[in-house]
């Protein structure tokens, strides 16, 4: 299910790129890449995190904690994974390949930033963030400013939610002394700064107007999204909790699709 969040805006970078629908088999390697980048980095995040897993009455009935699944065959997965996104990258032009450790590196290290900073929602946006300006790269490479200014919208809207997602946590982040903007700040304030951090995203998304011309279907597609991002932090501010899994996949699910076909 977390798929659906970064995968339409790797496409939509692919396309704002090339102006168009790039050629299929461009699109092709950029959708093997972005299995195996998804599928190592999730792997790796289930192996880092299976003894506070099994803490958390949240999450202790995944495979690694109820034993389902040996840790070496974890690794064996994320090993493969990561292979296929190498070989994708190779496929797909030198710069790709070139950076394409450094985005491991990136996607990997997430796991372990929760403890010890706050940052930690930031990171995680990055890593997201990675997905459209990989995209990009894919179809011309090289990074140009409208990419990142993508990249950033991204990191901004996937740290804002990542926030927003963190409250069902917070007492566990306190007990075990994990580090995320509501356990530390308090949800209140949390929720402003998620707020702060999502009307960046409609910023950054708003600028790529003027820079790559776009036109009113994509204006009427990004109107929907604030639209979509305002709706989601009214279900946390009314509901607490009860409405989070609606606001967490089932709008940005909606955002991002969005976001791709207006595009």
């Amino acid at each position: 299910p977390h798929t659906v969040f970064a995968l339409p805006f790797a496409f939509m970078g692919a396309i704002l790129a090339a102006g168009g629908v790039p050629p299929g088999r461009t699109l092709w390697w950029i959708l093997v890449a972005m299995v195996g980048a998804r599928s190592g980095a999730m792997g790796t995040n289930r192996i880092a995190d299976r003894h506070l897993d099994a803490l958390n009455p949240r999450t202790r009935d995944r495979a690694l904690p109820q034993g389902r699944m040996a840790v070496g065959e974890a690794a064996a997965f994320v090993v493969a994974s990561f292979a296929v996104f190498l070989v994708a990258a190779w496929m797909l032009n030198p710069l790709c390949f070139a950076l394409a450790p450094l985005a491991i590196l990136i996607v990997c290290g997430y796991s372990y930033t929760k403890r010890f900073t706050v940052a930690s929602h930031l990171i995680l946006g990055a890593s997201l963030a990675l997905a459209p300006i990989g995209a990009w790269v894919a179809v011309r490479g090289e990074i140009a400013p409208p990419a990142l200014v993508l990249g950033l919208g991204v990191l901004f809207w996937v740290a804002g939610f990542d926030i927003l997602y963190a409250f069902q946590d917070v007492e566990f982040d306190r007990r075990t002394g994990l580090f995320s903007i509501p356990a530390r700040l308090g949800t209140a304030n949390g929720l402003a700064i998620a707020g702060v951090f999502h009307a960046l995203t409609v910023g950054c998304l708003a600028l790529l107007i003027p820079l790559l011309g776009l036109g009113p279907i994509y204006g009427i597609g990004l109107v929907g999204g604030a639209s979509l991002l305002a709706y989601e932090h009214y279900l946390v501010h009314r509901h607490g909790l009860r409405k989070l899994d609606v606001a967490f996949f089932n709008v940005n699910g909606v955002l991002s699709i969005g976001m791709f076909l207006a595009t």
